[in-house]
């Protein structure tokens, strides 16, 4: 009631980031919309007609910046009409303040996580990491892509799904359930269509024909996990090249090449450590032993 507004908590934040003062209109006064509507109209014929096809909102963004800077070269600011509305924005730049970067805009919800370690959202399906099963998630639903967190670590990154009743696996997130069952690594269906590096699949394609290759092949794809993708690619490289494809030749170069822990350095000796008794320099017991001899 009266003119007190209660705005949501992200818009707010929002307006914060862009140092933007909100004003509401009056409930049930639509009149007062009209002029905000007749710019959404000018906006919509001037820079979206005819439609826009684009491939992602990085594509749009730049073009409708060009647009903008093209519509304000040609065309005369409404107050100052000697200038063109371009002339006046460069007049005005020093002043301005300096852009914060973009919002970090979201929508947060949480959501449990299934024993495939799938967590829904948006009547589509995600993939997570093994670890985080059992306990739920947040979901931040971005416009391009969806995060999965969990006590604040990622868990999870896909890029965001508009269809219904589909599922996006991130292979990885599987590497350490393969541990237990290795024959999922030719059957499962988040290992289907899996595009692995060039290394590291010639090594797969190589162990298809062994009798264990697939638990060996895990073997290869769980030390991703600690080594990094490239070191392990790598490795897998330099033992094609050598002629040798196993799995215990492969994480052996992986351990050979992992840099040895620096020894600790004790700086001041520890009280417990101190002789109470310091023993005295006297080389001529030396003597006394060879004389004994």
């Amino acid at each position: 009631m009266g003119k007190e507004r209660a705005y949501n908590r992200r818009f707010l934040q929002m307006c914060g980031h862009y140092l933007v003062d909100p004003v509401a209109c009056t409930p049930a006064s639509g009149w007062e919309k009209g002029q905000v509507e007749n710019q959404v109209g000018l906006v919509r014929e001037r820079f979206f007609t005819p439609r826009l096809r684009v491939t992602s909102y990085e594509e749009l963004n730049a073009l409708l910046l060009d647009k903008a800077v093209a519509y304000a070269r040609a065309h005369r600011h409404p107050e100052f009409r000697d200038q063109t509305i371009w002339e006046a924005f460069e007049a005005e730049r020093g002043s301005l303040v300096p852009y914060a970067g973009r919002f970090d805009g979201f929508h947060a919800v949480t959501a449990s996580v299934s024993k495939t370690c799938l967590v829904r959202f948006d009547n589509n399906k995600y993939s997570v990491m093994a670890s985080a099963v059992g306990r739920p998630v947040e979901i931040r639903a971005y416009a391009d892509r969806i995060e999965l967190r969990q006590d604040g670590r990622m868990v999870g990154e896909h890029p965001r799904n508009f269809g219904r009743d589909q599922t996006v696996y991130d292979p990885w997130h599987y590497v350490p359930v393969l541990a237990r069952k290795p024959g999922a690594l030719r059957n499962g269906a988040p290992f289907k269509d899996w595009v692995l590096p060039a290394g590291i699949a010639r090594v797969r394609r190589k162990l298809a024909g062994v009798d264990d290759g697939d638990r060996q092949m895990v073997s290869i794809l769980g030390a991703v996990l600690h080594d990094g993708l490239s070191a392990v690619e790598a490795a897998c490289s330099q033992a094609m090249h050598e002629g040798v494809c196993s799995a215990d030749v492969i994480l052996n170069i992986l351990s050979r090449q992992r840099e040895p822990t620096a020894p600790l350095t004790i700086m001041t000796t520890p009280p417990s450590l101190r002789l109470r008794r310091e023993p005295l320099v006297d080389c001529a017991r030396y003597d006394s032993l060879r004389r004994a001899m």
